[in-house]
């Protein structure tokens, strides 16, 4: 079972991938970092997903309605689009607090979002923390 930086490797041999981070929402702290991040920031780059992730996860909203899903919001992974990228995260299940997403920068030109998604939940089911 891969840990932190073997899974971030794995991360950036998907196509088009400009930057991965592995984050708590909780704390907004990247746990690891490889490649780039939006505004060569990665603290930076962490601390706003772990926000946006934090108000997706807290919301009664976009809450799961069977109660399925990662961590207490029910969701799964958040997908947002610009004109030029795809930010992906992904959501990690631990046995302890499920406090920690998968973050990917995707190229939209060369990106493949759908693979993407695939492969972001098959390291997020596989990642080892600790």
């Amino acid at each position: 079972m891969p840990g932190i930086d073997e899974s971030l490797l794995e991360a950036m041999r998907l196509p088009g991938v400009r930057g991965a981070l592995v984050v708590d929402w909780i704390s907004g702290l990247a746990l690891g970092a490889v490649g780039e991040a939006p505004g060569e920031d990665v603290e930076a780059t962490a601390a706003e997903t772990a926000e946006l992730a934090r108000l997706a996860m807290e919301s009664g909203t976009l809450a799961s309605t069977d109660g399925g899903g990662a961590g207490t919001g029910g969701g799964d992974d958040l997908i947002l689009t610009t004109a030029d990228a795809y930010h992906l995260l992904r959501f990690v299940v631990t046995t302890f607090d499920s406090t920690v997403f998968l973050y990917l920068w995707l190229d939209r030109a060369d990106g493949n979002l759908a693979l993407a998604r695939i492969r972001l939940a098959d390291m997020a089911d596989r990642l080892v923390l600790g």
